[in-house]
């Protein structure tokens, strides 16, 4: 399990808003590992995980990017049927509640990666400990 953080930017729902922060970011040569973006009406929300959050946080803000960091779990699991579903259940019955998850894998490879925040970070370092690595 790795500790990673999420950024979270608020941006409005229009051509070219998460083109406008992965520019800003690539310029620095911020790579991004992980982005979700949802809209609902005229807004949305960006979440990010990046390789250098440090770097992200500054060139966000000489940007006049307004984001929230969220402390999160990086996760590698088996790419099989199941694997997301066992860990997920060993977090619940840890009494984890999840915030936000998103995963990815490429297709033909081996593990897939999954990016979680939760409500309580204690709880979920503690149900880490006991999880076996894929």
């Amino acid at each position: 399990m790795a500790k990673t953080k999420v950024l979270t930017i608020a941006v409005q729902n229009q051509p070219g808003a998460v083109a406008a922060i992965a520019k800003v970011l690539g310029s620095a040569k911020v790579n991004i590992l992980a982005l979700l973006g949802t809209a609902q009406g005229a807004a949305g929300t960006v979440h990010l995980v990046v390789e250098d959050a440090k770097r992200a946080r500054k060139v966000l803000g000489e940007a006049k990017l307004v984001y929230q960091e969220t402390g999160a779990e990086q996760r590698e699991l088996a790419n099989k049927p199941g694997a997301l579903a066992q860990h997920l259940e060993k977090l619940a019955a840890k009494g984890v509640n999840l915030s936000s998850i998103y995963a990815t894998v490429v297709k033909g490879k081996k593990k897939a990666v999954v990016v979680y925040t939760v409500e309580a970070e204690a709880k979920a370092s503690e149900a880490q400990a006991t999880a076996p690595v894929a």
